[in-house]
């Protein structure tokens, strides 16, 4: 039986950053197939069809990859990963979906008088 000697605290360490890594890789396929619904959901209606206001389902969307991009950009920041350019550029993220980046708002619930 091979005894492991190194030192407590780097053997914490190494299991720290290997579920760093697991989280990132994640939270980047929830951002890759959050980001491929949009696309797929854009694919299916044409511009033309898309009335000037944004129809919910895709408002949805929209919604639902800025908060999956928000996941994915705090987790990269927690881990030291600070410049978020490289994801925008990489996952070819839409200037929309950046704008809404953020946890998704509780729906509010009636109030009772």
């Amino acid at each position: 039986m091979s005894r492991d000697l190194r030192p407590p605290v780097d053997i914490l360490y190494y299991e720290i950053v290997q579920e760093q890594a697991s989280a990132l890789g994640r939270m980047g396929h929830t951002l890759e197939r959050a980001l491929a619904r949009l696309r797929e959901f854009d694919a299916a209606h044409a511009a033309s069809e898309l009335p000037a206001a944004m129809p919910p389902a895709r408002r949805k969307l929209v919604m639902e990859a800025g908060e999956a991009l928000w996941m994915f950009v705090v987790q990269r920041e927690a881990s030291g990963l600070r410049d978020s350019r490289h994801i925008m550029r990489t996952y070819n993220v839409p200037g929309e979906v950046q704008l809404c980046m953020g946890p998704i708002p509780a729906p509010s619930k009636p109030t009772s008088k």
